[in-house]
């Protein structure tokens, strides 16, 4: 098999569809988990920043074991491609677990917050690992490996457009509740609303369909502080009881204009379709892709010289530390944004829009990631993007609640750059493998990308570890209106130079990277002219 033959678009695709389905997953539970787990679940932002950080912490045990594992898999199907098949529908149950709610205690909530999470990072593992391993041995070009990594993270964030995009709108639909609702008109703009419903509901988002309105409690004698307008308001209603609201903005409100959400009902059911959506997308990569590129035959299995290997490998560590620290970065910004657009902006449906855009961002710079990194050498506009990004998004700290465009437009100028990131990353990884058995003699494809999966993870329970600080140094509680109101500073903090920080300190890091433009073409010949002979021998 020639491992340079030119990939066909439909492999091309078929191999981005992957990262899709893992988009569903991975943002879908970096983006939502964190405002399920305090405004839905009823944990405790401190109780969920520790759970994501402890979680992690075998992280880089089961990393390196599923790297181990993936490259010493023999099956007809290959090394990885195996991997893909076997765990499309456990990571789509698990992920659908996450976002359950069980009728459970306080201890019983957490407890199963712990095992459905871990689970879930463990599958993850098992999945994305052999999965990036699988770029590497699609082809032995670094340079057609890095237009493959473009087509991968354009499936990445299509993925994460599908799961960003439709998740609050499909919550908006599966958690309708009907109640009870009378409407009584006050003046010009102004109504008296009073809601209620024949059974307890733990946690609902009452707005109007256009989410113009703005809301306050009828209650006189509630706290001016905490009975601020606002575009809607979250509450626990009981069965029987009527709440009353004095709602402003809008001339015609009318009983099928108030939107009442269920948002225990809403995510579960939401996440349930997206699960189904993974399973379907992960076959098609299985199904589409193919391996070529084989260890050296004289290759022996033998780990402590893999590991040996690893730890020497100067571009593998750089990239292992580069890897954590951008994953913080956009986990930081990810983790945010329901909760700045709920409690900040007072719109969590904007917030869908304002995703998406994101994920329009991120596609333009994948694709741009190939031609931009051929002038300007991978390292060159890994450092570049990297400052770019983190310095748009620091001005975020300016921006108001009514300023709407700006924000928009500083996410999305952001989001470009900071696309580059994953997408230069994983080709890297590739070219790392490259240079192990450049200088080695042997590869261990699935060791050297058990970086990505670790990173990815890791970084993601820092990131949720630093939300959960800030915003618990805050005293935040999303399901008490006093404590919200009191966690703002926070929450801009988190949204604008808390992550920009992160970028210059990974620029500078950036800089310790060996492999230039030149160093990979002579790699590339030299593994090629060995392939070339070990084909002929």
């Amino acid at each position: 098999m020639n491992i340079n033959q030119k990939i066909s678009l439909k492999e091309k695709i078929g191999y981005a569809l992957g990262d899709g389905a893992a988009n569903i997953a991975w943002r879908g539970v970096a983006t939502f988990l964190f405002i399920f787990y305090t405004d839905v679940f009823g944990l405790s932002p401190v109780t969920v920043g520790v759970l994501f950080l402890v979680a992690r912490f075998s992280d880089g045990i089961s990393d390196i074991l599923m790297g181990v594992i993936g490259d010493r898999t023999k099956s007809k199907y290959g090394k990885f491609r195996p991997w893909i098949l076997w765990t499309a529908i456990p990571l789509a149950v698990i992920l659908s677990l996450l976002f359950t709610s069980p009728d459970l205690s306080a201890s019983g909530k957490i407890a199963y917050a712990y095992v459905t999470y871990i689970f879930f990072t463990l599958l993850y593992t098992a999945n994305n690992i052999p999965y990036g391993a699988l770029m590497a041995v699609m082809t032995g070009d670094d340079k057609v490996r890095t237009t493959l990594g473009s087509y991968r993270m354009v499936g990445a964030f299509a993925g994460g457009m599908l799961v960003q995009g439709a998740l609050l709108f499909l919550v908006a639909h599966f958690g309708n509740v009907n109640p009870d609702i009378e409407i009584n008109k006050l003046a010009n703009e102004k109504f008296k609303v009073e809601v209620s419903t024949s059974k307890d509901v733990e946690s609902v988002n009452i707005k109007t369909e256009d989410g113009i309105a703005t809301f306050v409690w009828e209650d006189a004698n509630m706290d001016s502080e905490e009975n601020i307008p606002t575009h809607g308001k979250s509450f626990a209603m009981q069965a029987g009881k009527k709440y009353a609201f004095i709602v402003t903005g809008e001339e015609n409100i009318t009983k099928s204009t108030i939107s009442i959400i269920d948002q225990k009902k809403g995510y579960s059911n939401s996440m349930y379709v997206m699960s189904a959506f993974l399973a379907l997308f992960m076959f098609i990569t299985f199904y589409t892709t193919r391996e070529r590129v084989q260890p050296p035959k004289a290759q022996k299995n033998n780990l402590k010289q893999d590991l040996k290997d690893l730890i020497s490998n100067k571009p593998w560590v750089v990239l292992l530390v580069i890897g954590l620290l951008f994953n913080v970065y956009n986990s930081i910004k990810q983790g945010i944004v329901v909760i700045y657009f709920t409690h900040y902006l007072n719109d969590q449906l904007l917030a869908a829009s304002y995703l998406v855009g994101l994920m329009l961002a991120s596609v333009a710079g994948a694709m741009l990631t190939s031609p931009l990194g051929r002038k300007l050498g991978k390292r060159n506009l890994f450092i570049y993007a990297l400052l770019f990004s983190g310095g748009v998004n620091s001005l975020l700290m300016f921006c108001g609640p009514e300023d709407i465009s700006a924000i928009f437009t500083i996410g999305i100028v952001s989001e470009f750059a900071s696309a580059m990131f994953p997408t230069l990353f994983f080709v890297m990884l590739g070219d790392a493998a490259d240079f192990s058995e450049f200088k080695n003699g042997r590869r261990a494809t699935g060791l050297i990308y058990s970086a990505g999966s670790f990173a990815t993870k890791f970084g993601g329970g820092i990131a949720g570890a630093i939300i959960g600080l800030v915003l618990g140094a805050f005293h935040y509680n999303g399901q008490d209106t006093t404590s919200i109101k009191g966690a703002i500073p926070g929450i801009i903090m988190l949204m604008s130079w808390v992550p920009a920080i992160i970028t210059v300190i990974t620029a500078g890091l950036m800089t310790l990277y060996p492999l230039n433009q030149k160093k990979l073409d002579e790699i590339t010949l030299e593994l090629n002219s060995r392939r070339l002979k070990e084909q002929n021998n």
